[in-house]
């Protein structure tokens, strides 16, 4: 039996009522398998139909009544035949009873699995609740469920309900809802249950449990307050990134009649020396090594296993402070809870003291956290109170990585109110983008917020099980195009959007665009045109060439500058603007050096004038103004102190605090610079 396998019952409402919403039924019912055939092989899955004209299921013959419910399927291991089942759901014509439903699926799960299984045993019940339950022969409703709820617990299984109402069935009796409602709330207060109420094809998508994810701990230990006091706590993920499955290499080549071959292709890799192309190189003369400029330098294992950082595994607080103080924007990786260790009562009482205390001080804490032995890192943290609205849940915290010097980009941006008077928008179309932004709004008020995260299902994912599913019948079939549940997700709401038409079209007459007939220019014309020399230049030439990017990979000698500003404004990786600053450096030297009575002065001062634009922009202050020290520490060589003299009267100097707010020289000493090399000089 596989460790993570689930005993899975679907409990569908085909009723009258729901016909409406059947076809989203069948596709999230196709999903759900569709996902347990990746990812849940081994689990089994029995479903359930009510509201039917006919009867059939094991309980009705054995004790009678639990009419109009069908075991469409009984619980067993997941196959592709029960995603085509789907597709052929019966449409009822009876008001079914849900509770009927969830004693038949009860039944088929203890008859299956008995005692064993426990915790892996779950009933997803998917309904309106629109239609009213049978009286109970002895007691209230109410009774019938706490007796449901008990057995539930003592045979240690879950369920899910699934509401669907809004947009997707439209309304009911309002008492009879509200009694359905108290009903299956009253579920979630006696055992291990949750109701979900959904009103849209896409939160219904989501809603569902489609994987079923064991919890794992990453840290199971002591948080340490101080050397005298530690906290025994658990750590989960709370949320990771969901990505696609592993891809894999496999042979058709195996025999069809083996039930068995994995079809599993095996790589092995041949290393061979250089000077001899027929000798194959054995492990142990293997080294790795790390590029350091032209050289490569040998670094070998033990060697890299003696300078690795082999912290203790812990949990240590660093220290509090104001809330505020850490960026929202901050966060990195992973959100994960801390919580107290399970049964420990003085742990739980620690955390909720910390927990309330920090929430009423608006405190967060500071941790350093190596969650196993042998880590190759440390990784610094906030934690943030999480208080309990139930009293059945104990406080805990979440906790979220913060960066460190090296994982922050500053980049610094123009503020609106610098712009020309112009430019600014007058009240009329302030007002116009308001009202734009409130028509937007996915909370309105007496609604149910649209795309909730734990509703939202990834759509660029959906796509791809829907597909896998489709190709593993039709090997040849074509990408099908987007869903249109999926599309509510990647696409503005056409509804909303002509219901609103006057707000966009007001929005729209606001503003009035113009063609700038600059902008068709080719990049490489533009810049040519103008040499650069202001700010305002250097952003022109910029915008130019994220409307017709070049890819520049190195710096020529016909045009430096546009292949300078082209290099820095290239984002498909982090190192083009530390290449294109060094590359710049190299190129006005060479300008320099290979200048015959100064004939290449003024174009390495255009370059030395680009390139210090460039590093304001990018926040590089410190790679220009160590430029400029060298140029005239080492201008005692003829032509290069002769370059230097000519930058005097150019008023070319050190990049200030003023300027960019990553350097580390004032205003004052920049102004000062030129005054003091000129002294020098003479």
């Amino acid at each position: 039996m596989a460790r993570n396998k689930e005993g899975l019952v679907l409990l569908l409402d085909v009723g009258p009522t729901m016909h409406g919403v059947l076809p989203e039924i069948k596709k999230v019912c196709s999903l759900l398998i569709q996902k347990k055939l990746i990812y849940g092989k081994f689990d089994e899955v029995g479903v359930v139909v009510f509201g039917t004209q006919a009867t059939d299921n094991e309980l009705t013959k054995e004790v009678g009544g639990y009419e109009h419910v069908v075991v469409l399927r009984n619980i067993k291991v997941v196959d592709g035949d029960l995603v085509d089942a789907f597709q052929e759901l019966p449409r009822g014509n009876f008001d079914g009873d849900y509770l009927d439903a969830i004693v038949v699926g009860m039944d088929m799960l203890i008859k299956k699995y008995q005692a064993t299984n426990k915790g892996k045993k779950r009933l997803c019940l998917i309904t309106n609740a629109l239609c009213p339950i049978k009286d109970s022969c002895e007691g209230t409703k109410e009774d019938q469920v706490n007796t449901i709820a008990a057995q539930m617990s003592a045979h240690g299984m879950k369920m899910e309900s699934v509401i669907v109402r809004g947009r997707l069935c439209g309304g009911g009796d309002q008492r009879i809802m509200a009694e359905n409602d108290q009903l299956l709330n009253l579920f979630s207060e006696k055992t291990s249950a949750r109701a979900v109420y959904v009103e849209s094809p896409t939160a219904l998508l989501g809603a569902v449990k489609t994987r079923n994810i064991s919890p794992v701990t990453i840290f199971r230990g002591d948080l340490e307050l101080g050397s005298k006091m530690k906290i025994k706590v658990w750590v989960y993920k709370k949320t990771s990134e969901e990505k696609f499955p592993t891809l894999k290499k496999y042979s058709d080549k195996a025999p069809p009649s083996d039930r068995f071959a994995t079809h599993e292709v095996k790589v092995d890799y041949e290393y061979k020396s250089v000077e001899d192309p027929n000798k194959v190189v054995p492990p142990e003369q293997r080294i790795k090594g790390y590029r350091y400029g032209p050289q490569v330098v040998p670094v070998s294992s033990a060697e890299w296993d003696a300078v690795k950082f082999k912290p203790e595994k812990s949990v240590k607080l660093l220290g509090f402070t104001d809330a505020s103080n850490i960026m929202r924007h901050y966060y990195m990786k992973d959100v994960n809870v801390f919580i107290p260790e399970p049964g420990n009562a003085r742990a739980a009482l620690a955390v909720s003291a910390l927990a309330r205390a920090m929430k009423e001080m608006n405190k967060v804490a500071i941790l350093r956290c190596v969650w196993r032995q042998g880590q190759g890192s440390v990784v610094v943290g906030v934690l943030t109170p999480n208080i309990s609205e139930k009293d059945s849940t104990p406080d805990s915290f979440y906790f979220n990585v913060l960066p460190f010097a090296e994982d922050v980009r500053e980049f610094q941006f123009p503020s609106f109110s610098s712009f020309p008077v112009s430019w600014q928008p007058n009240e009329q179309q302030q007002e116009a983008a308001d009202n734009l932004v409130k028509m937007l709004d996915l909370a309105p008020s007496a609604k149910q917020e649209a795309l909730l995260p734990d509703f939202t299902p990834n759509p660029v994912l959906e796509r791809f099980y829907r597909h896998l599913e489709l190709k593993s019948k039709h090997p040849d079939a074509a990408v099908p195009p987007l869903d249109e549940t999926l599309k509510t997700i990647t696409e503005a709401d056409p509804d909303l959007l002509s219901e609103k038409k006057n707000v966009i079209d007001a929005f729209f007459k606001s503003f009035e665009l113009k063609e700038n007939p600059r902008l068709k220019k080719s990049s490489k014309r533009l810049l040519e045109k103008k040499p650069s020399g202001s700010d305002e230049d250097y952003q022109e030439t910029t915008n130019a060439l994220a409307i017709n990017p070049v890819k520049v990979e190195k710096i020529g000698d016909s045009s430096p500058v546009q292949d300078f500003e082209a290099m820095m404004s290239r984002r498909d990786s982090p190192d083009w603007v530390s290449k294109a600053i060094q590359d710049m450096k190299n190129k006005i030297y060479s300008l320099v050096e290979n200048s015959y009575d100064g004939d290449n002065h003024g174009k390495a001062l255009e370059c030395l004038l680009a390139l210090r634009k460039g590093c304001i922009l990018e926040q590089e202050p410190k790679q220009f103004n160590d430029f400029l020290h060298h140029l005239f520490n080492v201008g005692q060589e003829k032509k290069l102190r002769n370059f230097c003299e000519s930058l005097i009267p150019k008023g070319l100097t050190l990049i200030s605090k003023s300027e960019a707010i990553d350097s580390e020289v004032t205003d004052d000493e920049a102004r000062n610079f030129l005054v003091k090399k000129e002294l020098k000089f003479e």
